[in-house]
């Protein structure tokens, strides 16, 4: 399949506006697109689905809770269903068990995100500071870090910056917490600079002298041990350097005077001034957002037309993330028919999509350790194929988002193309159960909300509009149409076969072997549109 040249800019997109656009949107912007929300927008217009997306009024979802008592361990500070970031004690059977239930949580939000950008920013947020949570080992400051990344998710990245350099959970894993001015230690100085803000592009000429002066400015953080709900990050004047720290010409050879006591604490911003002059800082995010929500590849046309106008953009806006995010996902290049399907699902986006695609029930609140457990389940499944939330790989966060010359093709391989088959098999056939809950794929309901499932079709068509971003072969259709549907009348089948079966599920709900058939041939269905590769794309 030839995939269109991409020609267009970020003039305001004002082509057609119907569900193959408001699919493309929000498969990009959400965890899937389900029917329902697609029919709405195409209803409004894409200024106001835009603002929709880009509402930022949510409250925080209700914190993790124990639902890991069990027959081994009993939790005796934290009640059953109670929430455990108001613990005081951590210890090495509440920690583990506390981090799988902020996992189990995090995918939960996922699962049940509004329809804004809120939870797909959080995501991209937490691949950009990267923290792992087998590093931090404190459960109560990843959910801080959590909460943090959810506040500034659509707001100021210079405030979000600040925050996140004095967030306890980053003073942990890059070693913040020990940064004083008898040994100063370099790492996050220098990830601030070389993953953070000014990236690693061309353009981006900070030095190792750099990374030394802005180690130095950063003594003094340090985590404030003494309650553990009330864990943060404080500034520590005794372990401040108070001398001149010297910066290269990429910044202008500027001085960041030393400043004693609790003045100490003002050099941050200081040198957060400093790098946000930068004009790199707007363009090596503009660039990250380009590749989280359009495509991989920025190549010297994208870089001109694209990247430099957003990063104008960003800059004049004082670093606000909503009217960049607003311009790119506004503009006629999101639309360009050469972007859509071009990008690989994530892990993530794969099986929390599926999930909210099809409309899968999990358990609800009354059920809470069921729920907990079937939530925990998918994020297994995610993590199995390479994308294990609150532990990338690395502080660069997962190289399908960074890494030349792969990008996201590297979710693709011979260990976890069949994990993704195996996983849309299982949420057919038999999903995944705990106790007497269960989850799964309900194949007849699904189609009873489509327009005309009586017609093989007219069916066939309105599923692959649904599940693909790209447009599927016409003989791909043949096929599921006589191969599936129709299976079983070799010589003699014809669209009635399968109207007459389907309009026989509806009139006679008690006849066990229609239904049976019904169920199986759309399960078969399902099962191969899922299988194919149109599926993994977005």
């Amino acid at each position: 399949m030839e995939i269109p040249a991409v020609t267009s800019s970020l003039k305001k997109y004002k082509g057609k506006w119907g569900p193959p656009e408001v699919k493309h949107l929000l498969k990009r912007t959400l965890f899937g697109a389900r029917k329902e929300d697609i029919d709405l927008f195409a209803s409004k217009s894409l200024r106001h689905t835009i603002q929709h997306l880009l509402h930022t009024e949510e409250p925080t979802p209700a914190p993790p809770i124990n639902h890991y008592n069990d027959e081994k361990y009993t939790d005796e500070e934290i009640q059953a269903g109670a929430t455990w970031i108001t613990a005081t004690k951590l210890n090495g059977m509440n920690s583990g068990r506390r981090r799988n239930s902020f996992k189990a949580w995090w995918l939960g939000c996922m699962l049940n995100q509004q329809t804004t950008l809120r939870e797909k920013m959080v995501l991209f947020w937490h691949n950009h500071f990267a923290t792992e949570m087998k590093t931090v080992d404190n459960p109560t400051m990843i959910y801080k870090h959590n909460v943090l990344l959810r506040q500034y998710a659509l707001g100021n990245f210079k405030a979000m910056v600040r925050a996140i350099t004095v967030d306890a959970a980053m003073l942990k894993y890059l070693n913040g917490n020990a940064n004083t001015r008898k040994a100063p230690d370099e790492n996050y100085g220098r990830e601030l600079q070389e993953l953070f803000t000014v990236g690693k592009g061309p353009g981006s000429q900070y030095t190792e002298e750099d990374v030394k002066a802005a180690a130095r400015v950063l003594t003094g953080f340090r985590i404030n041990n003494k309650s553990l709900p009330d864990i943060h990050g404080v500034f520590d004047a005794g372990r401040h350097d108070e001398s001149d720290k010297q910066f290269s010409a990429f910044y202008n050879n500027q001085v960041i005077k030393g400043r004693k006591g609790k003045e100490g604490e003002a050099e941050l911003d200081e040198l957060l001034d400093l790098i946000f002059r930068q004009p790199e800082v707007a363009r090596f995010i503009c660039r990250k957002l380009y590749r989280f929500f359009v495509y991989h590849q920025v190549d010297e046309a994208s870089e001109k037309n694209i990247i430099e106008p957003l990063a104008h953009t960003f800059r004049q806006n004082n670093y606000d993330i909503k009217p960049v995010l607003e311009r790119l996902l506004s503009s006629r290049h999101f639309f360009d028919m050469g972007n859509r399907g071009s990008i690989i699902k994530s892990p993530v986006d794969l099986a929390v999509g599926l999930c909210r695609e099809f409309n899968i029930t999990f358990p609800g609140e009354e059920s809470y350790v069921e729920q907990y457990n079937c939530w925990f389940n998918i994020q297994t499944i995610a993590s199995q194929m390479q994308q294990n939330i609150g532990d990338p790989p690395n502080v660069a966060g997962w190289p399908a988002y960074y890494q030349e010359p792969l990008y996201d093709k590297s979710w693709i391989s011979s260990d976890t193309l069949p994990k993704r088959t195996a996983f849309t098999d299982r949420m057919v056939n038999n999903g995944f159960a705990r106790t007497s809950k269960k989850i799964l794929i309900d194949p007849v309901l699904y189609t009873k909300q489509l327009s005309a499932p009586g017609d093989p079709n007219k069916l066939i068509d309105e599923l692959a509009a649904l599940l693909y971003a790209v447009e599927l072969p016409v003989e791909e259709k043949q096929y599921m149409k006589t191969g599936i549907l129709l299976q079983g009348l070799q010589g003699m089948a014809s669209d009635h076969y399968w109207t007459d079966a389907w309009n026989k599920l509806l009139e006679k709900p008690a006849d066990a072997a229609n239904v049976r058939n019904v169920t199986n041939k759309l399960k078969n269905l399902l099962k191969y549109m899922m299988s194919l590769p149109q599926y993994q794309l977005m």
